[in-house]
């Protein structure tokens, strides 16, 4: 038995739009960068990127649990001495929501040559109008997790 590997022209990219209004962050960072990554396909290959396109609706309605909205810190730094700067998820979310999920889902990916060309294929929205209809993307549901 011969191992089949797939190459780049018979890969078959869809559209897939996932709604993040009350979804936990970590959740919503998963099944996207599975969905980046093409983890869900049979043909799946790590060597290749075989992913699909994501639009993300509704991302200033993502979820966190506990105390992360004023303990969780986002650091970014200018490259000058003195130049670290710090922020909190609340700052962040008020801001700019949109940074807080592809930081997250970029978090997810492998750290190599391929995570550059699947978080391109990322589009974060805030609401739902995300402009991208004729691409007719199919909508993705991210199965909760009922506490009981």
């Amino acid at each position: 038995m011969r191992t089949y590997t797939a190459k780049p022209n018979e890969i078959d990219r869809k559209w897939y739009i996932v709604d993040a209004a009350g979804v936990p962050l970590g959740r919503l960072s998963v099944a996207v960068a599975n969905l980046l990554r093409g983890k869900l396909k049979p043909l799946y290959s790590p060597n290749l990127d075989c992913g699909d396109y994501v639009i993300v609706v509704n991302a200033e309605k993502v979820s966190v649990s506990g105390n992360k909205e004023q303990n969780k810190m986002y650091y970014h730094h200018s490259g000058y001495p003195g130049g670290l700067s710090k922020a909190t998820y609340a700052e962040v979310m008020e801001k700019n929501p949109v940074r807080i999920v592809e930081h997250a889902v970029k978090g997810m990916l492998p750290s190599n040559k391929l995570a550059s060309a699947q978080i391109k294929k990322l589009k974060v929205c805030v609401g739902t109008d995300h402009g991208l209809e004729s691409e007719k993307p199919e909508k993705y549901t991210i199965e909760q997790v009922s506490q009981v």
